[in-house]
């Protein structure tokens, strides 16, 4: 069964539970947020290319046609990662001490690759980020831990 192991095919038929319906499957607009669910993190490109779509109810994903996508997705090398990121958010770290502007991490992800809307943004900052300074500044690990779930690299 698309070369899936049994704990994440347990781990995909929870997901299918709560997004979806049974024997119908997931709705294709869901695509992306169900993989991500799974601890992946496919672009927006990848998801249209496995067949996700930008309205919903124009098709469904059963089980069956999932864990194939669920596979190829989770051999993807263009995701990043935790240690990616922190490479990126150096560049905005003019102290070198790991701390960054707030207002330049909330542009880079309002204008930058594929980029959040004002909500995702928010939403991503109320669940994510430690309060700004006093100088607008931004512990940048912590934030990104949360964000890639790496509870080991939280202080």
């Amino acid at each position: 069964m698309a070369d899936v192991p049994k704990r994440e095919i347990e781990n995909v038929e929870f997901v299918f539970e709560v997004m979806g319906s049974a024997g119908e499957g997931i709705d294709a607009v869901d695509l992306g947020d169900a993989l991500r669910a799974l601890n992946l993190n496919p672009t927006l490109a990848l998801i249209e290319k496995m067949g996700g779509t930008k309205k919903r109810n124009e098709k469904k994903i059963k089980m069956d046609e999932f864990l194939p996508i669920y596979s190829q997705v989770k051999k993807e090398k263009e995701q990043g990662c935790y240690e990616d990121f922190i490479e990126c958010l150096k560049l905005y770290d003019k102290e070198e001490n790991g701390t960054m502007m707030l207002a330049e991490l909330q542009h880079a992800l309002l204008a930058l690759g594929e980029s959040l809307d004002d909500e995702q943004v928010e939403t991503l900052f109320a669940d994510c980020m430690d309060p700004e300074d006093d100088e607008g500044l931004i512990p940048y690990s912590p934030f990104l831990a949360r964000m890639c779930e790496r509870p080991d690299m939280l202080k």
